[in-house]
């Protein structure tokens, strides 16, 4: 057979257009691209009517194995990534035990992961108090990129990840800057949330709406700004994650149109639920920074749509459902983190392309092709020759609503649940091999291999 697997009639998103083209793919690679494609092949699969595009490529997941396993773990939490369109991703260096700050923490990860996964990951490595020496390392391992935190974060638990102070900030920067690594960015200026929330806790205001008025937009903007300053003054490169404001869009952006390497992302969630729906959902739709009044969110969509925001992420941040709950209900005890991987890409098709008319092409640059050159994935990221055969399939006239029952997270709770969605991803190919079906579900065992970014570094 000339093929392992063609996919025929489809409407094949490429890198600046739609076309109706089969793809031949041989060894997990793509190996032709071109019309009525007649040679035999082991697998046919007919994608009429259907879209045909590149994986996406989740940048922003945390997979809390080892240490939390009971949070979530490569084998669920892969699945879920499978159903939802993922075909790669790149893990987070917290929320596990211990957290991937050192070589052996990162060895400790990649153990766990062995014969778990459904997809193909990377890993980040995390810049923490204290770890500047390991910054070469984790390089040395393999990590594609880096993490940090300018908010308040982590417990008290050995092992556990923690926030930046400046003079982490500003030599980790330096380091990476001779490493050639980009570090990525929870910015929010850490005296405004801790005493926001300070001030509503002493007054008894803590309800959603207290928590959410506690982390101000005002708070991530000024953190960007002193991000990007010292950047500037390193030469590091940086990318801002889960930006939730288009204030702080236009910062990053006036900073990249005067030279510096920066990119950025933003969540569905930031897109699809505002601060009255959270409300309404509860708890489990908290997450940090927080979820917007109606007007802010209006203005994201409109920086997403002038085409300034590169990429979008789940920011995939499961918990058990006790930590979504309390009997004070109390917002700020409660867990900040969405469940969302499974419903990334059904969901912002629909409320992107279908709803919106932004362009497929531009969708797919922004969940695969951007991450894929943005944190060194060369394989992956779009419908070309001798590229990774990293597909989904997605149907546009189908839709469904959200159930518990059909999500594949450790824990079945998700602030989507209940929502129709007006698209839906009805295949999943990792490097050729069929890992999720509409109507199988989870195909097979798992695949997923490490994909270690230590060939393309900077040597120093």
């Amino acid at each position: 057979m000339k093929y392992d697997l063609l996919i025929k009639n489809g409407n094949v998103v490429l890198k600046n257009f739609v076309e109706q083209v089969d793809i031949g793919i041989k060894n997990g690679k793509i190996v032709e691209i071109s019309k009525n494609i007649t040679e035999p092949s082991k697998e046919v699969v007919d994608a009429s009517n259907q879209y045909v595009m590149p994986g996406m490529i989740d940048t922003h997941v945390h997979i809390c194995e080892p240490g939390r396993t009971e949070w979530e773990g490569f084998e669920t939490g892969t699945k879920a990534l499978a159903a939802g369109g993922t075909t790669a991703f790149v893990d987070m260096p917290l929320n596990a035990l211990p957290a991937t700050t050192d070589k052996e923490a990162l060895r400790k990860k990649l153990t766990s992961a062995e014969n778990k996964a459904y997809v193909d990951y990377a890993l980040y490595g995390g810049l923490v108090p204290g770890n500047i020496d390991e910054l070469k390392n984790l390089s040395d391992e393999g990590v594609v990129a880096y993490k940090c935190f300018m908010a308040t974060c982590g417990t008290d638990e050995i092992g556990d990840f923690k926030n930046a102070d400046d003079y982490t900030l500003y030599h980790g920067m330096k380091k990476l800057a001779e490493l050639g690594h980009v570090l990525s960015i929870h910015a929010e200026n850490a005296e405004f949330t801790d005493n926001y929330a300070l001030d509503k806790i002493k007054r008894g205001k803590v309800a959603i709406r207290d928590y959410v008025e506690s982390r101000p937009v005002i708070a991530e903007v000024d953190a960007v700004r002193r991000a990007l300053f010292l950047a500037k003054e390193t030469g590091c490169k940086l990318h801002f994650v889960h930006i939730s404001s288009k204030r702080a869009v236009e910062e990053i952006q006036k900073a990249r149109e005067e030279g510096q390497d920066v990119t950025l992302e933003s969540c569905p969630h930031y897109f699809t639920i505002d601060l009255e729906a959270f409300e309404k959902i509860g708890p489990v739709a908290k997450c940090a920074p927080p979820l917007r009044e109606k007007a802010e969110q209006e203005k994201l969509w409109e920086a997403l749509l002038e085409g300034k925001i590169d990429m979008l992420t789940s920011d995939h941040s499961p918990c058990p459902p006790e930590m979504k709950q309390n009997d004070t209900n109390n917002i700020f005890d409660i867990w900040g983190g969405i469940s969302g991987c499974q419903n990334n890409v059904d969901l912002m098709f629909d409320e992107a392309v279908k709803k919106r008319g932004f362009s497929i092409n531009r969708f797919a640059r922004m969940i695969a092709t951007t991450p894929s050159e943005r944190f060194n994935l060369p394989q992956k990221g779009s419908i070309d020759i001798g590229k990774d055969a990293d597909i989904i399939i997605i149907d546009p006239n189908q839709y469904y609503t959200v159930q518990k029952e059909d999500l594949y997270y450790r824990h079945q709770q998700s602030p989507y649940i209940g929502r129709t969605i007006n698209c839906r991803v009805t295949k999943t190919f990792v490097r050729g091999q069929l890992v999720f079906d509409l109507e199988e579900g989870i195909v097979g065992k798992p695949i997923g291999k490490y994909i270690s970014a230590k060939s393309s570094l900077v040597e120093i």
